[in-house]
């Protein structure tokens, strides 16, 4: 399975995705100017509606409250609390693994919720392999499973696959928004520097687009801190040892459940210097590019350890990147996101460390306002929806 969502997923397939990337980003700044009241929502319609197009190939979703989505949202909800390290006994006694499901609650839970997850995993997956058949040449991962047949998985098998890569790509995106969100508030100064880069590489006549990638190395920085500051997974998925080991003078037997300190890790300032608390951008940009990234002995990025580690390490990570970047530049480009005031006129800010526990860690709620950067936004706005045949109202 990890090798059929690399297939479906790497680096180079990455860019079939971004015409999908750009709209959701360009009614994502649309959103915050109309409504930013509710950003939140904003941000959870933009990330649901890609997933659920890379992953589907379904049309925009207006409203993240839309049946399906809400269904596979409970879903993620519930894996994420199953998956929480402690959560339920059976991990530290792993000899009630045996027991009957009668006198075993959490088992018959698992067990009822998985006859209904299969059903709603297949509909969807049916309803690709529908349009498969017809003709229907719109790609998405369910669709290269189908056509190519990788590792000949059994319809339940590549169901549950394409429902995994939607758990795992859609509420993550948005806490990472989230999470850009408060640094925004509490940082006007990289808001600034953002916007000027904006305004230089590209201008106030159109939109960011993903040719602007390699011109806007701050907005990539900015995305980079995003990850790094506030991890949204800072205990990241428990790992096993396969073996027998030792670090750092201690002995860690086969069969060890590893949790690694992804927290600890991005606040290293060894890696990232003795301001490791602060949102600096600038910390991953040299000589004016953005910087290559570090790598371990077996070439792959350890710069942030947002995404995992090994062989388990998210093999979405490239089209989470593109995506958030596309997001935060299209936003950026748009708004000017400005603190709430209280009675007196005074800026009400979030709490910089307070965070909602769990195993995808977001902010604690806050409000903001969102105004546009200049006067032509709105009817450029206007414009780029028309010219890209959006309709979200």
């Amino acid at each position: 399975m990890q090798r059929a969502a690399h297939e479906g997923l790497h680096k180079d397939v990455a860019r079939d995705y971004f015409p999908i990337q750009q709209n959701e980003a360009i009614c994502l700044a649309d959103a915050m100017l109309r409504d930013a009241s509710s950003w939140n929502n904003h941000l959870r319609r933009a990330t649901t509606s890609f997933i659920m197009s890379l992953v589907y190939g379904t049309p925009m979703i207006k409203d993240e409250n839309e049946s399906s989505v809400a269904y596979i949202n409970g879903f993620v909800s519930r894996l994420t609390r199953a998956a929480f390290p402690g959560a339920h006994y059976v991990e530290i006694f792993t000899w009630m693994k045996f027991l009957p499901s009668f006198v075993a609650p959490w088992k018959k839970y698992a067990e009822d919720w998985y006859k209904k997850d299969e059903v709603v995993f297949k509909g969807l997956y049916n309803d690709v392999r529908k349009h498969v058949t017809t003709g229907d040449d719109r790609p998405s991962f369910c669709a290269t499973i189908i056509k190519d047949k990788l590792n000949k998985f059994s319809d339940t098998e590549a169901a549950y696959l394409a429902g995994a890569i939607y758990a795992a790509g859609a509420e993550t995106s948005a806490a990472v928004l989230a999470w850009f969100m408060h640094a925004m508030l509490l940082n006007p100064e990289v808001q600034k520097k953002a916007h000027e880069e904006l305004d230089t590489v590209v201008g106030r006549s159109r939109m960011p687009m993903f040719s602007d990638y390699d011109q806007l190395p701050y907005i990539r920085g900015i995305v980079k801190e995003s990850l790094r500051l506030h991890p949204i997974a800072p205990v990241a998925i428990p790992h096993r040892s396969i073996e027998d080991d030792w670090y750092g003078g201690y002995y860690i037997p086969k069969g060890t459940t590893v949790i690694a300190n992804v927290l600890s890790l991005h606040r290293d300032p060894e890696m990232y210097g003795p301001d490791v608390m602060e949102f600096k951008p600038e910390r991953h940009i040299v000589n004016g590019k953005f910087a290559p990234a570090v790598v371990d002995t077996n070439g792959k990025d350890i710069s942030d350890f947002a995404f995992g580690f090994g062989r388990r390490i998210c093999v979405g990570r490239h089209v989470a990147n593109y995506g958030l970047f596309i997001d935060i530049a299209c936003v950026l480009w748009a708004c000017r996101i400005l603190p709430v005031r209280d009675v007196n006129g005074k800026p009400v800010l979030p709490v910089d460390d307070e965070v909602n526990y769990g195993l995808v860690v977001r902010p604690v709620p806050f409000d903001c306002v969102t105004v546009p950067r200049f006067p032509e936004v709105p009817a450029i706005l206007a414009v780029t929806k028309e010219t890209h045949g959006i309709e979200l109202e």
